[in-house]
């Protein structure tokens, strides 16, 4: 079989191939669970509002059901990638229309701008970790040129996480998590107060993959390979990097976590044969910058979809580079956390509008599909609703913004409530109140 059949087409107008089995996108979505500072996360699975720990059961639990409630979100937008064969940003083309979709592919670019710039940062801060006598500068170059070759070659890099990665990255979760087990001992008591929060927080962790999920699960062989891949390698990565995580921090001093996130790298390098170990899991995190730049590429696509993507990888991968060089990269998370709100209800009223209503039958992804501007009401009423319920902080200002909203509406926020689950399930209720009558007459 060619390379040509084997890879990604290079423009929209190619037939994607199904090429990925249930084990190539489990082994994909298993590597993006796991994180460099997802360990420095456990810092606030364990204590999310700051003023009320979780007792360790009730922090992994939280871990578990937070990262079945985000995956099975990011499952379930993968499927209409895999039955349509289009990346995530051309189906939005089915459930906006064409020309209003590129106001949410505009800000998944500069979302997936930012995290690529993050990974960048946080491969280059872990390899001095290790290799403190080479510049920072010298390791985000490094990271950039690799990160843009496996853009270059999508599935096959895919292929190759699957057979060779994979496995050295269980091999170093096991190896230090049998260290930590015995050395490490994690804060006592607590209690279940902040769950809701904390299973709040993993959830966010999950769906902010939901932009993306897509752009992968179109060369899946099949809807149920995709899902099966995403929830059951996320899920487990993800919980075993957050538990990892809650060693770490006990070794590290919450303190110093706190004051500088990569003080978490410094027990891993610290047990026998550390440094090989946690090398392996710097190696591997350039499958997330790879992600996100590869999902910024085919979000181009959406607005120039007769473009080569090699063409925008390169220039997304200097791009990426650059801004990791020369921008404060760790201020930047906040900003992609209020972006990344966007796309919680946006992605709701997308799967009850494929799933529910028909969707699936009549998904229009053409290049002139009409203008649905129905679909922004539930969209803005979701993206209202996870701001007024969630518990996560963000900026200052933003979060003050919101507070007065509450107290202009009268509207206690809870500590049971859940930001991620208010906006779904509001996106979701609004997107059934408009659709279900004009499939009822469409039906007679």
């Amino acid at each position: 079989m060619s390379h040509a059949v084997d890879e990604v087409p290079l423009t929209l107008e190619g037939r994607p191939p199904k090429t990925l089995g249930v084990l190539d996108q489990g082994a994909l979505w298993a590597n993006l669970g796991v994180s460099l500072l997802g360990f420095s996360g456990a810092l606030f699975l364990l204590d999310p509002l700051g003023n009320a720990p979780l007792s360790l059961a009730a922090a992994l639990a939280a871990a578990v059901v937070g990262s079945l409630i985000g995956t099975a979100m990011v499952g379930l937008s993968a499927i209409p990638g895999t039955r349509t064969g289009q990346p995530a940003m051309v189906l939005l083309r089915g459930l906006f229309g064409a020309k209003i979709s590129y106001a949410p592919t505009v800000l998944n670019i500069v979302q997936m701008l930012g995290w690529g710039a993050f990974e960048l940062w946080v491969i280059a801060k872990a390899a001095t970790a290790i290799f403190g006598s080479v510049p920072y500068q010298v390791w985000v170059i490094v990271a950039g040129v690799l990160t843009t070759a496996l853009t270059i070659w999508p599935l096959g890099s895919i292929r190759l996480l699957r057979r060779y990665v994979t496995v050295g990255v269980i091999v170093s979760l096991i190896w230090f998590g049998w260290f930590f087990l015995t050395e490490a001992q994690p804060q006592t008591g607590g209690s279940w107060t902040a769950f809701a929060p904390a299973v709040d927080y993993v959830i966010a962790l999950s769906v902010s993959w939901v932009p993306m999920a897509a752009d992968f699960a179109r060369h899946s062989r099949s809807s149920r390979a995709a899902f099966a891949g995403v929830v059951g390698g996320y899920t487990l990565a993800q919980v075993a990097c957050l538990g990892l995580g809650v060693y770490a921090v006990a070794m590290a001093g919450a303190g110093a976590v706190q004051a500088d996130s990569t003080a978490v790298f410094a027990p891993f390098v610290a047990v026998p044969l550390g440094a090989l170990f946690f090398g392996i899991l710097v190696l591997r995190e350039t499958d997330q910058s790879f992600a996100n730049v590869y999902s910024t590429t085919v979000s181009l696509q959406n607005l120039m979809p007769r473009v080569d993507r090699r063409v925008f990888s390169v220039a997304i991968g200097i791009l990426t580079v650059a801004i990791a060089l020369v921008v404060d990269v760790t201020s930047y998370g906040a900003f992609l956390g209020v972006i990344g709100a966007v796309f919680v209800p946006m992605f709701a009223v997308l799967a009850v509008d494929y799933f529910l209503l028909g969707g699936s039958h009549r998904w229009n992804t053409a290049e002139n599909a009409p203008s649905r501007w129905s679909m922004l009401v539930p969209w803005a009423l979701g993206f209202v609703a996870y701001w007024l319920t969630t518990s996560t902080p963000t900026v200052a200002a933003w979060d003050g913004l919101w507070q007065s909203a509450r107290e202009l509406i009268g509207f206690t926020r809870q500590t049971w409530m859940n930001g991620a689950l208010g906006a779904a399930l509001v996106a979701a209720v609004v997107t059934l109140l408009i659709g279900w009558p004009r499939r009822r007459s469409s039906a007679r």
